[in-house]
């Protein structure tokens, strides 16, 4: 699934093409996304500007008059910027014809993607408004954390991952960042010190901003905006990485099942 780093770095090659643009229309190939893509909606934007793209957590925001698109990318979906006319392939849904001719295109092999309308104020929309801290803001820290983990019997590795404390780290980067945190993913929340909060919050958003700027992790069939695969898969330490040996010791990689999610670590580096 397209995590945070994955989604920015979709916004980032988007705006140049998107942000400041009249939406002139809106082709909908297939409705049946997640949710069904709201009847109308073409008509409903058409002629309206796009004054501006921002993320919240794995959702991009389309912000219009009196309203926003609200997209998420689901397990398997891109988007991409292409010369009006090019003919969709199979799993192209969407399309946004924009301003100058080009055509933002939505492809969601796995249909698990949406399109949707939030009129004002956007922020209290269903799917935004019970969200917690952007990860990479300066409220999201190691205090914040802390104060959220210390009377949590859940693992820590869950606690990171739920939305309502802090958006958008999902299974991958959680576990990068507890491997560069020296944490075990199993140990309960609430047996983390204020320190160890402090250096897990450092990591969570060294490892985004690494992410980032590669491009995020291209796994199974992520590829940004332009169509290029992301790089930072380069540069994991443990995810998807079981059996081999720790890029730091040595020492061979265990794995267990934490939250019906794979978490890969380090016995001798985690603690």
């Amino acid at each position: 699934m397209p995590e945070l780093p994955e989604v920015e770095t979709t916004r980032r090659g988007i705006v140049p093409w998107v942000e400041g643009r009249v939406i002139q229309g809106i082709t909908v190939r297939e409705p049946r996304l997640r949710w069904p893509v709201p009847p109308g909606i073409g008509e409903r934007v058409a002629g309206e500007r796009v004054h501006r793209i921002r993320r919240r957590g794995k959702y991009l925001i389309f912000e219009l008059d009196g309203g926003a698109v609200l997209l998420h990318l689901g397990m398997s979906g891109s988007l991409r910027v292409n010369p009006s006319g090019v003919p969709p392939g199979k799993h192209d849904h969407v399309d946004f014809l924009m301003e100058g001719g080009c055509c933002l295109r939505l492809t969601d092999p796995r249909r698990f993607g949406a399109v949707l309308w939030a009129p004002a104020p956007v922020d209290a929309h269903w799917l935004l408004r019970d969200l917690g801290l952007e990860p990479l803001d300066g409220e999201f820290t190691g205090d914040y954390l802390y104060e959220h983990a210390r009377h949590r019997r859940v693992s820590i590795k869950d606690l990171v991952m739920n939305a309502k404390v802090v958006v958008g780290v999902g299974n991958i980067y959680a576990n990068e960042a507890l491997f560069h945190a020296g944490i075990r993913p199993g140990i309960a929340a609430r047996r983390i010190t204020r320190a160890r909060c402090s250096r897990l919050v450092e990591a969570i958003k060294s490892t985004l901003e690494d992410a980032i700027r590669a491009g995020g992790t291209t796994l199974r069939d992520f590829v940004g905006s332009d169509g290029q695969p992301g790089y930072f898969s380069q540069q994991l330490c443990v995810y998807g990485r079981r059996g081999e040996p720790c890029r730091i010791c040595g020492s061979v990689l265990k794995a267990a099942k934490i939250g019906q999610r794979s978490s890969v670590y380090c016995s001798h580096c985690q603690q």
